[in-house]
């Protein structure tokens, strides 16, 4: 089927503030803008605006890239939002005006790309998209095939009183694709919310940035900037432009 970059926030946008209220936003938020350093900000997958609307808060001017209206829309609803410019389209293509001193592509959402074309399509979207000594900062998990028993897997995501969430995942080597979907249980049902994923090794992100034209320049195990190790499950990799000659 083509790739529709709208599906999966189409499926999810009216639980997703709930779903990953969990998330350590402060962290990034923190190491975001410290990077930004006073510039601005484009975000792609920018969704309801977990990253963007505090960066906003901080004085930063925001844009974003968001696949799905329903996601976009959702931020515009918050306070705030309708100060965000958000273009609705597939972030590996899409380009909204301006020179931004940080792109950000967070919460493994560079694997929502469907193959190698379009991730690499993505970090040249995001060098077109940043000034001369800019910076793209991807946030990612680390594949680990090995958690997989016969290419399936069954994991808890997150158990509480409130809820649990599940994550069903079928294991396709040969094209470094997994089929995926999440069991969301409340006491007011069960939801299933699919996002498949092209995953990637941190070293081929690398060489993603470098065909764009960008070098690493840090790479932490979390927000936090703890250090990336053989034992690392995530990472957070910051690649930056060449400062104008």
């Amino acid at each position: 089927m083509p790739f529709d970059a709208s599906e999966y926030g189409r499926r999810i946008a009216d639980v997703y503030d709930e779903t990953y209220a969990h998330l350590d936003t402060d962290a990034a938020v923190e190491r975001l803008a410290a990077l930004a350093d006073g510039g601005g900000v484009c975000e792609f997958g920018i969704g309801t605006g977990r990253l963007a609307l505090p960066l906003l808060a901080r004085g930063l001017a925001v844009a974003g890239i968001e696949g799905s209206p329903e996601m976009a829309a959702g931020l515009r609803a918050k306070p705030g939002g309708e100060r965000i410019e958000v273009a609705v389209g597939d972030f590996a293509r899409t380009r909204v005006p301006g020179a931004y001193a940080l792109v950000v592509l967070a919460f493994n959402t560079i694997f929502a790309l469907p193959d190698q074309a379009a991730q690499v399509a993505c970090f040249r979207n995001a060098a077109a998209h940043l000034r001369p000594g800019g910076r793209f900062v991807v946030e990612a998990w680390v594949p680990d095939p090995g958690a997989f028993r016969a290419g399936a897997a069954l994991r808890p995501v997150r158990v509480a009183g409130d809820e649990v969430l599940l994550e069903a995942a079928l294991l396709h080597p040969a094209e470094q694709r997994m089929t995926t979907t999440k069991i969301r249980i409340t006491d007011s049902g069960t939801r299933l919310l699919p996002a498949n994923h092209r995953y990637a090794w941190p070293a081929e992100l690398d060489l993603m940035a470098q065909l764009a034209g960008m070098t690493r320049e840090s790479r932490w195990a979390d927000w936090a900037g703890g250090p990336f190790t053989d034992d690392s499950r995530a990472h957070v990799s910051v690649y930056r432009m060449p400062e104008a000659a």
